[in-house]
């Protein structure tokens, strides 16, 4: 089915979904200013990640860089350091790329065009959308699932709406139903009705201030739109990761990329590791003694963890090894054991280190 064209009847219910925005919205930090700094944060970080797990990265990181010139000036390693546990670690290295070349381009004022935004590194056309319809009110509509999802409801359009030709037509759309007068509102109305309201599985249509408008539920095509999307088989994998420890309480960490799951681990500092193939002994001693020169190293079999990346299902399976020297070879950092925890690491690495409190010191 096509998209209709825009009807007097959109006007009403411009209104009715701004009003109900205006009177249900929730407190979001980022929403009680329009600082484009903040607001290009929060949306950084909301992409892929729900808003309860960013609440508390949002405000730690306003509170440590409040402003694009002292994110531009941090390290990389602090910036990632912030953002250890909120995953998808690529936002981080983006955003910091980018506060750098805000400072250095933009006279550290986040561009007003579209086509600067779309510059930076990390900013895509939703992302740009977003903050520049939000920040300084650009007639820019955002499209993301959830209002893919509100406007596919609508118009009752089925099948995948990720589909290049429907999502160009969905855009299209809501180009043609944004608010021009207040765009940054609209558009959070349509996030918002999709995120609390209009929801992918039973969606509370009695609660929806638009709901005289969908035609899928005039229709009873609510719960078959948006069409099921397939997904992609898991994949099940094991990694053997090694805790080397010396006599004076020191470990080893590595950034070596050919031991590297870029991943799992997000190029970030690791314990030496590496995916099991056979048995996850023999496979790690032959690491270490590829990487490291290390033989006959004992392994202390560790708690098992498990942990999940997208379509993947993986088994974390620590080991100690108690030796007299810790090598020396590529990128590796030597530091206390207490002391990883302190570092920029991925949830993976937190996990295997977290495995050594059932070991007696």
């Amino acid at each position: 089915m096509s998209l209709r064209q825009p009807r007097r009847r959109d006007s009403a219910m411009q209104r009715q979904l701004l009003s109900w925005f205006h009177s249900h919205r929730r407190d979001l930090p980022w929403r009680r200013s329009r600082d484009p700094y903040g607001v290009w944060i929060a949306e950084v970080m909301l992409q892929q990640t729900r808003i309860v797990a960013v609440l508390p990265y949002y405000e730690r990181f306003l509170k440590r860089f409040p402003n694009v010139e002292s994110l531009a000036r941090a390290k990389g390693e602090s910036v990632l350091k912030l953002w250890s546990g909120l995953g998808y670690y690529s936002r981080a290295r983006n955003l910091h790329r980018a506060a750098r070349e805000i400072v250095a381009t933009h006279a550290g004022r986040f561009p007003r065009s579209l086509e600067a935004a779309l510059q930076l590194h990390g900013v895509g056309r939703y992302t740009a959308a977003a903050i520049l319809s939000i920040a300084y009110d650009l007639p820019l509509a955002v499209l993301d699932g959830n209002v893919a999802r509100v406007l596919a409801r609508l118009d009752a359009i089925r099948g995948d709406l990720r589909a290049p030709r429907t999502w160009k037509r969905l855009h299209a759309r809501a180009q043609s139903l944004l608010v021009a007068n207040d765009p940054g509102d609209w558009n959070q109305a349509l996030m918002e009705l999709g995120e609390t309201v209009c929801t992918p599985r039973s969606p509370r249509c009695s609660e929806c201030p638009i709901a005289h408008a969908c035609r899928a539920k005039k229709l009873g095509l609510v719960d078959a739109i948006p069409a099921p999307r397939k997904k992609r088989p898991p994949v099940h994998q094991r990694i053997a990761a090694v805790i080397l420890r010396d006599p004076d309480g020191r470990t080893l960490l590595v950034a070596d990329p050919g031991a590297h799951d870029h991943i799992l681990f997000s190029r970030m500092w690791q314990f030496p590791a590496v995916e099991v193939k056979r048995n996850p002994q023999i496979d790690l001693a032959n690491h270490l003694r590829n990487s490291f020169g290390m033989r006959a190293v004992t392994l202390q079999p560790l708690p098992v963890a498990r942990h999940g990346v997208t379509f993947r299902n993986i088994t974390l399976l620590p080991f100690l090894a108690q030796v007299e020297n810790l090598p020396v070879s590529g990128r590796t950092r030597i530091l206390p054991l207490a002391d990883v925890i302190r570092l920029p690491i991925s949830s993976a690495t937190r996990k295997i280190a977290a495995a050594m409190q059932h070991v007696a010191t």
